[in-house]
C-alpha cells in the first residue's frame, strides 16, 4: 500500500471513536421494533469492514499481522452472509400465507 494511505495511530484512534460515539447515539434513538429490521438491512456496513480487513490483510508485514487481517476478512464475510440471510427470514415473515383460515 501506498505511505500516502497511511493514518497516525492518533487520528486513527480518534476516527474509531468518533464512529463509534456516532453509532451509539444513531442506534439508542431507533424504536426496538425496527431494530432488526434496520440493523439487517445495513449490509453495507460489513462491506466497509471486509474492506479494512482487506487493506489490513495487504499491509501486513508480519505473520500476526497477516493472522490478523485474514481472521478480520473471514469474520467479516461471516457477518455478510449472516446479515443477508436475517434479511431473508425477516422478509419471508411478511409475504401471504397460501394458506386458508380454518
Amino acid at each position: 500500500m501506498d505511505a500516502q494511505l497511511t493514518i497516525g495511530g492518533v487520528i486513527a484512534l480518534y476516527i474509531f471513536l468518533l464512529a463509534v460515539f456516532t453509532g451509539y447515539e444513531v442506534i439508542a434513538r431507533v424504536p426496538a421494533i425496527l431494530h432488526t429490521p434496520l440493523m439487517s438491512g445495513s449490509n453495507f456496513v460489513h462491506g466497509i469492514v471486509v474492506v479494512g480487513a482487506l487493506y489490513a490483510l495487504l499491509d501486513a508485514h508480519s505473520v500476526t499481522g497477516m493472522a490478523i487481517g485474514f481472521i478480520g476478512v473471514l469474520l467479516g464475510s461471516a457477518n455478510v452472509a449472516g446479515a443477508y440471510v436475517v434479511t431473508e427470514r425477516m422478509l419471508q415473515m411478511f409475504k401471504p400465507s397460501d394458506r386458508k383460515p380454518g
